[in-house]
C-alpha cells in the first residue's frame, strides 16, 4: 500500500470523491502543513495555524496509480483559485499536493505541466507542491462525513455534484458505480 496527501478545498468533498475508487483502501480527512501541533478544526478554520484541510489516501498502486489519483483530484476541485473552493474561503482550503517522495513530486509536477500545456483550465493552476509534513487526522465527526450526512444541504449542493462528475468521467475507476451517491 502507498499513501497520497491532497488538499483541494473542504476535506469532506475529497474524502467522498476518493472513497469509492477501486484500489483505495482508506481515506482519512485531516490537516497538514501548519505550524501548530495537534490542531483542531476550530483552530484550522481560523486560518491561524497554517494548516490545510487534506485527505490522506491509502491505495494499492497495482490497482490505481498515483497519476490516476491526480487526474481525479484535478477533476473534482478548481486548482486555479487561490485559497478557496466555491464559498469555502481561507488558506485552509488551498489546492496543494503534499508529496511523500521524489516520484510523487515528479508525477505531480508533470501532471500540472500537462494540464497547463493542454489549457484544460482557463486560468493558471495555483496548486502548490510541497514535501509532506506531519499529517494530523481530523476529529472523528469529520470522518466518512458525506456517507453519514448525505442529506445535509452542503452535501447535496456541493459534494453530490462532484460525485456525479466522477460517475460520468471516471466510472471505470469506481468500485460500485451504481452505489456511489
Amino acid at each position: 500500500m502507498e499513501k497520497a496527501i491532497l488538499g483541494g478545498g473542504c476535506f469532506w468533498c475529497l474524502e467522498a470523491a476518493f472513497s469509492g475508487l477501486k484500489g483505495v483502501r482508506r481515506v482519512v480527512s485531516g490537516y497538514c502543513g501548519g505550524h501548530v501541533d495537534d490542531p483542531d478544526y476550530r483552530a484550522v478554520c481560523s486560518g491561524a495555524t497554517g494548516h490545510v484541510e487534506v485527505v490522506e489516501i491509502e491505495y494499492d498502486p497495482a490497482v490505481v496509480d498515483y497519476a490516476t489519483l491526480l487526474q481525479v483530484f484535478f477533476a473534482v476541485h478548481d486548482p486555479t483559485t487561490l485559497d478557496r473552493q466555491g464559498h469555502d474561503v481561507g488558506s485552509q482550503y488551498a489546492s496543494v499536493i503534499f508529496h511523500l517522495d521524489e516520484v510523487q513530486r515528479e508525477t505531480a509536477a508533470g501532471t500540472i505541466a500537462e494540464l497547463e500545456r493542454e489549457q484544460v483550465f482557463a486560468d493558471p493552476i495555483v496548486t502548490r507542491l510541497a514535501p509532506a509534513p506531519r499529517f494530523y487526522p481530523a476529529e472523528d465527526y469529520h470522518q466518512d462525513y458525506y456517507r453519514q450526512n448525505a442529506q445535509q444541504n452542503y452535501c447535496q449542493l456541493v459534494i453530490s455534484p462532484k460525485l456525479a462528475k466522477i460517475r460520468r468521467k471516471f466510472s471505470h475507476l469506481l468500485q460500485n458505480p451504481e452505489a456511489q451517491n
